[in-house]
Formats: C-alpha cells, sequence, structure tokens
C-alpha cells in the first residue's frame, strides 16, 4: 500500500496510508547496500511502499522525490543528510538575537534550497526583544532579502502574531527550519496548542537553543496546512552543489553575469566582474557576496558543519 512518512526516529517510521491508516514500520534491510549516500535513506515526507510481512509493516520502496532540502553530513562518509522531502515550502525562522542567526547561515540555507527546487520564506521572529540597534539590522536585513524575491514575515510568536503566518502556510506542506531556539516548537504550538509540543529556555551561559525536538514529524494544522517539525541545525554545509554552479543560486547575479568580460566568469578573482561592479554601486549587497564568495573558495575538504 501506498503510504506518507510522517515520522521518524532512525529505527522506526510512522506513515500514513491514503485511507488515513497510521502504521509503524522498519525500513527492508536491502535499502543499506543500495549505495545510498545519505545518512537518512527514508525522511518524513516521503511517499512510500508498505508490505505486511510476517506481522511487521516493512517500507519496500521509496518512491522519487519531487524535492527535498539537504545538508552536508556531520558523518563525513555518508555525506548527505535530507532534511524532508516533497515539500511546498520551507520556512526559515530567524532571530537577532537569542540566538543569532547569520547571513552566512541564511545564504547556505537558501542556496541549497534553491538548488534543490525548494521555495523558501523568511519568518523573522522575537521582533519584540530587538533594541534600536537590531530593529536597524533587522530592517536591513529585511531589504536586502526582499529586494532579491524572497517573502520575508517580521512577527513575534509569544505576542499571537500569526495570521500572515497562516496565511503563508495554508494548504502547503511546510517545513519549519533554523537553530535550535529560534521558536520553531513555539510557533507550531501557538498555532495547533492541542499538539503541545517541548519547548526549552535559550541556554543562559551560551545564548543558544537547546534541542527540544530529536526528529522530523509532520502535523496536520486546523486551518488547512501541514507543518514538518524538525530539529534544529546548528550549521548548513553545502553538498551535492558544484562550486561552479553557486552562483547560480544566487538570483541577484542571475541578470547581471552576462556583462561580465568572461561567460566561464565565476565573480571570484577575473578582472572586469560585472558581479564585482555591482557591489560597489550597493546594487548587490556586500554581505551575500562575501558569503558566495565564502562558499565558492571553500575547499571540499574543509567542509565541517560546526564552523557555519
Amino acid at each position: 500500500m501506498k503510504c506518507l512518512v510522517i515520522k521518524s526516529t532512525g529505527s522506526w517510521h510512522t506513515v500514513k496510508a491514503e485511507g488515513g491508516q497510521i502504521y509503524e514500520c522498519k525500513l527492508r534491510g536491502n535499502f543499506r547496500t543500495r549505495g545510498i549516500k545519505s545518512t537518512n535513506p527514508v525522511v518524513v515526507g516521503d511517499r512510500v511502499s508498505v508490505v505486511d510481512s510476517k506481522g511487521t509493516y516493512v517500507i519496500d520502496n521509496v518512491y522519487e522525490r519531487t524535492n527535498c532540502i539537504v545538508r552536508r553530513s556531520v558523518n563525513l562518509s555518508k555525506k548527505t543528510h535530507v532534511i524532508a522531502s516533497n515539500i511546498d515550502q520551507a520556512i526559515l525562522i530567524i532571530t537577532m538575537n537569542q540566538p543569532v542567526t547569520t547571513t552566512a547561515f541564511i545564504d547556505r540555507f537558501l542556496v541549497s534550497a534553491n538548488a534543490f527546487g525548494v521555495n523558501v520564506v523568511l519568518l523573522f521572529n522575537k521582533i519584540d526583544l530587538y533594541d534600536l540597534n537590531l530593529l536597524k539590522t533587522h530592517k536591513e536585513y529585511i531589504d536586502m532579502y526582499e529586494k532579491i524575491g524572497y517573502k520575508c514575515i517580521s512577527t513575534s510568536v509569544l505576542n499571537n502574531e500569526l495570521d500572515e503566518i497562516k496565511s503563508v502556510m495554508k494548504n502547503k506542506i511546510n517545513i519549519i527550519s533554523g537553530h535550535s531556539g529560534v521558536g520553531k516548537s513555539t510557533l507550531i504550538n501557538m498555532i495547533q496548542p492541542d499538539l503541545s509540543i517541548s519547548t526549552q529556555d535559550i541556554s543562559l551561559s551560551h545564548n543558544q537553543g537547546q534541542h527540544t525536538t530529536t526528529f522530523s514529524q509532520l502535523y496536520d494544522m486546523d486551518f488547512g496546512a501541514s507543518i514538518i517539525d524538525t530539529p534544529g541545525i546548528k550549521g548548513f554545509g553545502l553538498v551535492e552543489i558544484e562550486k561552479n554552479d553557486i552562483c547560480n543560486f544566487f538570483p541577484e547575479f542571475l541578470n547581471l553575469r552576462s556583462k561580465c568580460k568572461f561567460n566561464n566568469c565565476f565573480h571570484n578573482n577575473e578582472p572586469n566582474c560585472e558581479i564585482k561592479e555591482a557591489v560597489l554601486r550597493n546594487e548587490i549587497s556586500e554581505s551575500r557576496y562575501k558569503n558566495y564568495l565564502s562558499m565558492y573558495n571553500e575547499d571540499d575538504n574543509e567542509y565541517r558543519i560546526n564552523n557555519y
């Protein structure tokens, strides 16, 4: 029977059949020998085939994914870690403090999502905690990302400012992502209080979030949306993207690159580069360009999740 994976804890996977029945399944053993390069062959959002094998439900096939969110795995021998699949959009929750979300992290997430065909909405949370300096930086971030086409929402989840978020999520499968502590689980609890997802306070000693969500799970909302809650991400290493293709995933580069002197310009050390000229003219964000260079000049052997 065909099912949708709605929860994955590693050894066991919870699936929902087309008729709404819920089953706990194991993964057929030969998946481990198929040359799969990810740490998790089956992820939330996957559409799978399930069979009854001597009283135990077993996933024996994963159907082709329409898209996915992928990052470099901490286990480098496996290369990739797929966060979720077959999603309509990703909601990246960003906080200016408690904890800090850097543009380096944001841009890596956007590049990977763009490369794998996932639309992203940027949700700036905890704006009630911002002082004047943070409010200024917050506005600069909004201006920078809206200018290149990303939808941005500013809110305080604790103040129940949820109408715009619900409107954006409605009739879609949404993955909620971001650092630990940015308010992912709190957001879902506010939208759907009966779920009672566990939350924790920010670590005062490190000003960072503490992991409360330890596995991904899909929830259906009363207002007609589905949300995949994911564990907090400390860093985002790019994977399965050729370095010469990275520039293709910066939308503000696309209309200008034809004006570069060289057709194969990678906007690094080449002369007469229109992208670099646009940075000097403030047409392209210097922050975005520096983050591009960081990704482009990164040696494959230097990928480490904790660096970002």
